[in-house]
């Protein structure tokens, strides 16, 4: 057994400097691409934390089949990973915009029962998958939520109406959220696209928060603790 080549075969100086420099390249490449995906596929890890499991698990992948990558090699990559972390931690702690770069800032997507739209487009994620996660945490109807926050790390955080401020809203599961064709007298509806409740004159008639003309009946429920 050839100790030698198994930790350091033909590295050179040259090119564990090439390996520094595509470490960091592929790391910075790794919070850049996770940026831009959103935070629906982080779920609960950071980007940042994400980015560094996925820089490890291929670092210590590699060697364990690659018969000419000498250990050396990964370990280089690896202490390099590890200093990047460190560094970057320590930026993010120090520099609020910093962490707000990496990590982006937490959304407003829902606001006295309506949805915030334009949040929504940075969020990455579609209405069913908004909806998905209220349901998931007790919400009936958009009527019963005066704050619904998409944070940094994907979760939800909401926060509920009282029972006597307790609005109608636009329902969440799918057989009461029905697109209507008539409407009835006295009767509130909510926009399906962006939650905005009203009278109507005629089903067609356009949301004038975001020109939609899809409505389905509100509704008021209280929340049942």
């Amino acid at each position: 057994m050839d100790w030698a080549s198994i930790f350091i075969h033909d590295t050179t100086w040259a090119f564990a400097a090439e390996i520094s420099v595509r470490a960091i390249l592929m790391f910075s490449m790794i919070i850049i691409f996770l940026r831009l995906t959103g935070k629906r596929g982080v779920r609960q890890l950071s980007i940042f934390e994400l980015a560094i499991i996925l820089s490890l698990g291929s670092i210590a992948g590699d060697p364990m089949f690659t018969e000419d990558l000498p250990l050396i090699q990964a370990l280089l990559i690896m202490s390099i990973v590890i200093f990047l972390y460190r560094l970057v931690t320590w930026l993010m702690m120090k520099y609020q915009p910093f962490e707000d770069l990496l990590e982006g800032k937490s959304l407003y997507i829902v606001e006295d029962g309506e949805l915030v739209l334009e949040k929504i487009k940075r969020g990455k994620m579609s209405h069913d998958e908004f909806f998905a996660e209220m349901r998931q945490q007790g919400v009936e109807h958009l009527g019963q939520v005066r704050v619904g926050l998409l944070e940094n790390d994907g979760k939800f955080s909401i926060l509920f109406f009282s029972n006597d401020q307790v609005r109608y809203g636009l329902p969440l599961f799918p057989k009461a959220c029905q697109e209507i064709t008539d409407v009835k007298p006295h009767t509130h509806y909510a926009c399906v696209y962006c939650g905005y409740t009203d009278f109507l004159q005629r089903a067609e008639q356009l949301c004038p928060r975001c020109d939609s003309c899809h409505w389905t009946e509100a509704i008021n429920t209280l929340r049942v603790d």
